[in-house]
């Protein structure tokens, strides 16, 4: 099977977070100007901040003594509240290889990171009357029209067999955007349906985001759409939507509708400067499983698929910039992305009474799923601390982030370690949140 960058195994995602029905910050106030807008993401003083400088000195200590016990290769970690950078570190090697050291402006593979991205471009187009989020799949991906679903029964000989049946209504775009279309994915967990598609070879050869979409199509679902939450490649297809749309390939489209615009120059599906290619992080080279026979990726070599659930590489930095436009309410340095409402909205449960958590419901306990994100619905319930509207989303490789209206403020974590991710997230999630004293 051909590596590619989709999405990440199922424990890539178990450490996840969720925002749920609260307002953003920002939501009543104006876009950045003068001084902001002259400096996005300015250094503050932590005190100022409501951070403790002797409990922020125990991430760095912490995330140092794990580098140079080889638990982790190094990580940079971004704390931002109330627009200004509170905390911003990089710890440990870059490269074990080459011991070359980790430095803040390291390109990481961020895997379903990009899928945040990719769903804000789609809104925007919603906003523009051109995409709408209860429209059918079929309208931009006619191979979708008549899809089936693989249902599981008992055979003859007590194994059980696929049973095709008619959907009973079209995958619409907020299935993509939620993860209820049925689309799956075949590199982790147990089904017939997820046989197939490791039977059929979907990331198999050269192809683009065309071709893949009709490669999925061809496959049976393995839910009625609308009805169960499953990680899959919902967004992957969403993606080729969103190039649909814009008549244009989707790199193309994220470049200017956000990634240009928004100052986010490091991050691309493809590092083919020469100039930028030292700067990407590496594992530990018996840490480059991501589960399911998928490894990482190469992004110095340019392909044809642009993935839209798992393809992106970008800094911390970059990736802090889309995080700052999100908690400033959709503007960012007198532009408009997203209104208010359309934040508002995405940020919310989208799961409702309808959709049931599947077998692999990677959220957990406490959360639910919006448009891209997982949304917190409660203060407490999850094992990880945090605000009930808080959200948040991560990547195979081990980057993530989480967004918390409530506290004005944002996380970036980035590091290359499968092995490690959820250990780390659950950690700087704890150590953040200790660090804060008012």
């Amino acid at each position: 099977m051909r590596v590619r960058r989709f999405g990440r195994s199922l424990l890539a995602v178990l450490a996840v977070g969720f925002a749920l029905h609260a307002p953003l910050s920002g939501l009543n106030r104006p876009a950045s100007t003068g001084a902001r807008a002259a400096e996005l993401l300015p250094q503050g003083d932590p005190a100022a901040l409501g951070f403790a400088a002797d409990r922020l000195a125990r991430i760095t200590t912490r995330l140092k003594a794990d580098s140079e016990a080889g638990i982790i290769p190094g990580a940079v970690l971004l704390i931002a509240r109330q627009g200004k950078i509170a905390y911003f570190e990089a710890m440990g090697v870059r490269d074990p290889q080459t011991k070359a050291a980790m430095t803040r402006d390291t390109i990481f593979r961020i895997y379903s990171m990009t899928k945040p991205i990719v769903t804000a471009a789609a809104m925007m187009q919603v906003e523009e009357g051109r995409l709408a989020v209860g429209d059918p799949l079929a309208r931009y991906v006619p191979a979708f029209t008549k899809p089936q679903v693989g249902v599981e029964k008992p055979g003859p000989d007590g194994k059980p067999v696929l049973e095709l049946v008619p959907a009973q209504r079209a995958i619409s775009i907020q299935d993509l955007m939620r993860h209820t279309s049925g689309i799956t994915y075949g590199f982790f967990g147990v089904g017939a349906v997820k046989a197939q598609y490791r039977e059929a070879g979907v990331m198999d050869g050269e192809f683009d985001n065309a071709e893949f979409a009709e490669r999925i199509a061809r496959l049976p679902l393995a839910y009625q759409p609308g009805t169960v939450w499953d990680y899959s490649h919902s967004t992957d297809i969403l993606g080729r939507v969103v190039e649909v749309v814009d008549k244009k390939p989707l790199g193309q489209v994220l470049k200017d509708r956000l990634l240009n615009p928004l100052g986010m120059k490091d991050t691309a599906f493809f590092v083919t400067d020469a100039a930028k290619q030292p700067r990407v992080a590496e594992p530990f080279p018996d840490d480059r499983s991501l589960g399911g026979g998928v490894e990482f990726f190469d992004p110095r070599k340019a392909g044809k698929y642009e993935s839209g659930g798992g393809g992106l590489t970008g800094t911390a930095m970059d990736y802090a910039r889309f995080l700052q436009m999100l908690l400033d309410g959709g503007a960012q340095n007198g532009k408009r992305y997203l209104s208010l409402k359309t934040l508002a909205y995405m940020t919310s449960d989208h799961m409702g009474m309808g959709v049931v958590p599947g077998p692999y419901f990677l959220p957990g306990p406490g959360y639910g799923f919006g448009l891209g994100f997982g949304v917190r619905k409660d203060g407490g319930v999850s094992a990880d601390p945090g605000s009930a509207g808080d959200y948040y989303w991560g990547g195979a490789g081990g980057t993530y982030f989480w967004v918390d209206p409530k506290e004005k403020m944002f996380v970036v974590f980035m590091m290359q370690s499968p092995k490690q991710r959820l250990t780390y997230r659950a950690l700087v999630r704890n150590m953040v949140y200790a660090a804060m004293v008012k």
